[in-house]
């Protein structure tokens, strides 16, 4: 009985509130998502309380595997403006912090397959900042007009349904 009481504190503490900051929407239009994983991002000086203020975006971002370490690279967070001199550069290669499993296992399906590492969804979670990554593969135009074919079909159907309801 002691042990299921140790599980079930285990699994109320990984369900952590979180605050989402952005979402890169693009991404969802130009690239099939396959996989997701969280990664932590290192910051320096300001970067968190711009991020706080919500002033990021990630539409142009994507990761790189780069010496056995995945960087972020074209992620804009905005310069603080209450910061001073040492305030950071807002366009610049950020690290971001995964298990070295993981990253081994990312650059083999990158290499081998042809997929894209592409942020998703930058959120606090814990007071910690925290990006989504997908592992995509991108979409051809045919796809992409699919897609909103779908989207379209799926609105007029639940349109349809409130008016008989």
């Amino acid at each position: 009985m002691a042990k299921q009481t140790a599980v079930k504190k285990d699994a109320a503490q990984n369900r952590e509130p979180f605050k989402v900051i952005t979402v890169n929407r693009q991404a969802y239009h130009d690239y099939t998502v396959e996989r997701t994983m969280e990664a932590g991002i290192s910051l320096v000086g300001t970067e968190i309380k711009s991020i706080r203020e919500g002033k990021v975006n990630l539409r142009s971002s994507y990761a790189i595997i780069r010496n056995g370490e995945v960087w972020l690279e074209n992620a804009h967070i905005a310069v603080y403006e209450h910061g001073n001199r040492f305030n950071h550069e807002p366009v610049r290669p950020r690290k971001l912090l995964l298990h070295k499993r993981e990253i081994s296992q990312l650059a083999g399906r990158i290499a081998t397959k042809g997929l894209t590492l592409i942020p998703l969804k930058l959120y606090l979670k814990g007071g910690r900042a925290k990006i989504e990554l997908g592992l995509c593969r991108g979409k051809k135009l045919y796809d992409k007009r699919e897609a909103l074919i779908e989207r379209d079909v799926k609105r007029d159907i639940e349109r349809i349904v409130r008016q008989r309801g």
